[in-house]
């Protein structure tokens, strides 16, 4: 019988196409079917159709589509290059679930790319032929296997909206593009609205860990930065960042989260990457500053790209032209911003940065979350150089740097979809990647600078310092005013301290250990 599509688009070129993920995580295992390998790649349903499960794809022919008249095509997805139009595919990556109805009917729900940013659910469906009953059940478990390797199914989501965010569009956003997705894929869903600032830490100090394997923030990186901390003030701290995996939905202004581990800043996109996700340890930055300790998942600024981030406020009328017209500003009248800064670096010149980066690129993805996982009662990590109002660690020496243009440490390479400033940075190699640039250099260079970050040659420019480093201390001098950034949010403007904690968070990526941007 030919399959009844409940697809109604047009099929635009699949481009979400993404290796299925390898093998099960410590914390919580996907159920595989040890006899998989036994079961037949094809699946007979009908006299005309079959099912096949190919290298990479989950293959259709059905002879009835050779009766289709424009473009209602029976599945809605990729003819095959060289092929009959009878013969369809759908990247396993695609997939979100299978199951084989009591009343003989395989059905298969995927996500169904309607342009290059935007996928929506559909869903296939075939009448079993009635000989391969035998094996339909292993059948459709092997293609749930294929489909999802070591991602866990069917995952546990404590889904957190900040209806304030992306304009006031997040929840449109959410129920248009993102919940669609997740229920598709079988996942448990608990929907919790934000309503004040800082609401998010009380509902990450308060969550349940074991009932939830992730936190999906449907916001920009405020959310993710808030639950961070919030994890961080529970009893068992280290536990909880180990355990829960936290995710960004891009419904924000700011998605560095989402580009950097979903590779993608569409909302559809983000949710089909979290529900393929694989847990990947993410280095956490505690950040001392006066009593208080807080946690960094994003990065660090003084300097120019605190003062645009922060100081454009009254330009927002602009859009994004704002940080380009404030860098301007800023670079033409060559404005220094003086500090003392003292720094632990690991590595100190551009090419042992790119070792470091090649060296991990060139390992192939991690079957498993090898972390142990803490003990309950288990808190933050001591810190092993004391906090900004301690005397300065054996062997660290302030450093005047009296023409200091910006400082800048990142935890993550996007940091938003046209800048990519630290393209070395990895997400569990225990370093920020700190950039710092002189402010007096000549106009024409600052402007040129300002350029290569979206031409990707940032990195290679001979004026900008590039290190690896874990830990640092910078002290503002000759400035009673000013702004620091820290992910983002506005801090005092006084010195502070950073040390990095080589995984302690734990978050979903689409590699399980490199970001989704182009490496050095």
């Amino acid at each position: 019988m030919a399959g009844r599509d409940e697809d109604p688009f047009k099929d635009p070129s699949l481009d979400t196409q993404h290796p299925a993920p390898q093998s099960p995580t410590h914390v919580a295992e996907s159920r595989t079917w040890d006899g998989a390998n036994d079961v037949p790649d094809t699946l007979a349903v009908g006299r005309n159709a079959s099912l096949t499960l190919g290298t990479d794809s989950l293959i259709v022919l059905d002879e009835a589509l050779l009766e289709s008249r424009g473009p209602a095509l029976c599945c809605g997805v990729n003819v095959i290059p060289g092929q009959k139009k009878t013969t369809r595919s759908i990247p396993f990556y695609n997939i979100l679930w299978a199951e084989l109805k009591e009343e003989g009917d395989v059905i298969i729900q995927y996500a169904h790319a309607v342009s290059k940013k935007e996928v929506r659910p559909a869903i296939i469906s075939y009448e079993l032929d009635k000989t391969q009953t035998p094996h339909a059940h292993a059948w459709v478990e092997k293609l749930v296997s294929r489909a999802y390797g070591a991602s866990l199914r069917r995952k546990r989501i404590k889904v957190l909206l900040n209806p304030f965010g992306g304009q006031g569009k997040a929840r449109k956003m959410y129920y248009k593009s993102i919940a669609p997705i997740l229920e598709g894929a079988q996942c448990e869903l608990d929907f919790e609205e934000t309503k004040y600032n800082g609401h998010a830490i009380e509902i990450g100090q308060n969550l349940d860990i074991d009932a939830y394997d992730v936190v999906a923030c449907c916001s920009g990186d405020g959310v993710p930065h808030e639950v961070w901390n919030g994890l961080a003030k529970k009893a068992d701290a280290a536990r909880a960042l180990a355990k829960v995996a936290i995710t960004q939905m891009p419904c924000g202004s700011g998605n560095a989260a989402s580009l950097n581990f979903n590779g993608t800043d569409s909302p559809s996109l983000a949710a089909l990457a979290v529900v393929k996700g694989l847990r990947t340890p993410l280095d956490l930055t505690s950040i001392t500053q006066g009593d208080q300790r807080t946690l960094s998942f994003c990065s660090q600024s003084v300097g120019i790209v605190a003062e645009v981030d922060l100081g454009t406020e009254d330009l927002r009328w602009m859009g994004s032209a704002r940080f380009t017209y404030g860098f301007f500003v800023r670079l033409i009248g060559q404005i220094v911003y003086p500090a003392d800064i003292a720094v632990k670096i690991e590595h100190d010149n551009k090419v042992d940065v790119c070792k470091v980066y090649r060296d991990e690129a060139s390992k192939p993805p991690p079957t498993s979350d090898s972390r142990p996982l803490p003990a309950p009662g288990t808190g933050l990590p001591e810190l092993k150089y004391g906090t900004s109002m301690d005397p300065l660690p054996e062997g660290w020496e302030l450093i005047p740097h009296d023409k200091l243009g910006n400082f800048y440490a990142g935890n993550l390479a996007y940091m938003s979809p046209d800048a990519n400033f630290f393209p070395a940075s990895l997400p569990n190699d225990g370093c920020l990647d700190l950039i710092r640039i002189d402010g007096n250099i000549p106009r024409l260079t600052a402007i040129n600078t300002m350029f290569s970050i979206e031409k990707g040659t940032f990195f290679d420019l001979p004026h900008v310092r590039y290190d690896k480093v874990s830990a640092y201390r910078i002290v503002p001098k000759n400035q009673t005013e000013g702004y620091i950034s820290i992910d983002g949010e506005r801090v005092p403007f006084e010195g502070f301290q950073a040390e990095v904690h080589r995984g302690l968070g734990t978050v979903l990526s689409k590699s399980g250990h490199l970001y989704e941007a182009k490496g050095v």
